[in-house]
């Protein structure tokens, strides 16, 4: 159709979300699989490359999905941020039971991070919270502590937001710096190992520089756009798919076994998506966690028209009361 698009997605953050399930995907598939024998090419890429490179990335997503939630909700209800805590309490309960197959996960300590540090910070003017996000970053730094960053990353999003950056928070220069930055301190890293604290400056550069160069050229990952809408349900079903793998995993010593099913399962996620998409606005896991959320009907079936000029679907039908449009 003409004109612009109506309001709603964020699509470039969609790719980058997607992006960033692509990466779980591949270093979770690793690190279930290392083993204390001999270190291959592979253990060498993963190291330098990819572990905790990607994490960064979906943090500062989960800080702007939820300043966007908390904009979308305000709209829409006269208690935005008890939509937003009930919100955060069906991801603490997803998380608790994902836990028992993979007690690394990460959704569990993300809500709770929410709970107790994004509300109160939604509350401060975006001043503030971009203070606090380079204070904790400057702590993660000298520290080396991972939980730290994540939350430094938290309010950077939640910042960005405030800003009102959110579809462009960067550009090429800081692509450039953050690159440089990866193949200084990756460097210092395996040259002379000084501690925790330049693994984290190489791992975050790393992730600001794959963030902004993929936002670059948002215009071309329609697929990643598909993987992204539905990063939650993706995140869950591959844990049960590294789980049933692992004979497979553990036979292997060469490492190419982590490439193949992560290939193999990131593929099957990809046309899984599109299908899905193009028949309904949200994920299986999505859909339950909004209905949950606004415990109310939540119509996921595609109703309205579509902008052509997007890879996936984008509904303009009718909307329950108080269910939010945007792309938190």
């Amino acid at each position: 159709m003409d004109g612009p698009p109506p309001p709603g997605r964020i699509r470039s953050l969609d790719a980058l979300r997607g992006f960033a399930v692509c990466g779980i995907m591949l270093v979770n598939t690793w690190q279930h699989t290392v083993q204390a024998g001999g270190r291959t090419s592979i253990d060498w890429a993963m190291d330098n490359l990819a572990q905790s490179r990607f994490y960064p990335i979906f943090s500062f997503l989960f800080g702007v999905g939820f300043a966007l939630f908390l904009q979308s909700a305000g709209r829409r209800s006269d208690r935005p941020r008890l939509v937003l805590l009930r919100r955060l309490a069906v991801l603490a309960v997803i998380g608790l039971a994902h836990r028992m197959l993979d007690p690394g996960e990460v959704l569990l300590p993300y809500a709770v991070l929410g709970a107790v540090l994004l509300l109160p910070a939604s509350l401060l003017p975006a001043p503030v919270v971009l203070l606090l996000a380079a204070g904790a970053t400057v702590a993660a730094l000298l520290g080396g502590e991972p939980y730290v960053l994540i939350a430094a990353l938290f309010l950077l999003g939640l910042a960005v937001v405030g800003y009102g950056r959110a579809e462009r928070p960067a550009g090429g220069g800081v692509f450039a710096a953050a690159a440089a930055g990866a193949v200084a301190f990756t460097w210092w890293w395996n040259h002379d190992p000084p501690g925790g604290g330049v693994y984290q400056a190489a791992a975050l550069c790393g992730a600001a520089a794959y963030a902004t160069g993929l936002l670059l050229l948002a215009r071309r990952a329609a697929v990643l756009e598909a993987l992204g809408r539905m990063a939650l349900t993706h995140y869950l079903t591959s844990t049960f798919v590294i789980l049933a793998a692992m004979p497979l995993l553990l036979a292997d010593s060469s490492g190419a076994a982590v490439l193949t099913v992560t290939a193999a399962t990131l593929a099957a996620q990809a046309v899984f998506s599109r299908w899905w998409l193009a028949r309904y606005r949200y994920g299986p896991v999505e859909w339950v966690w909004r209905r949950l959320t606004w415990w109310g009907p939540v119509p996921n079936r595609h109703t309205g028209s579509r902008d052509t000029r997007s890879a996936l679907p984008d509904p303009s039908g009718p909307r329950p009361e108080g269910e939010p449009r945007g792309g938190a």
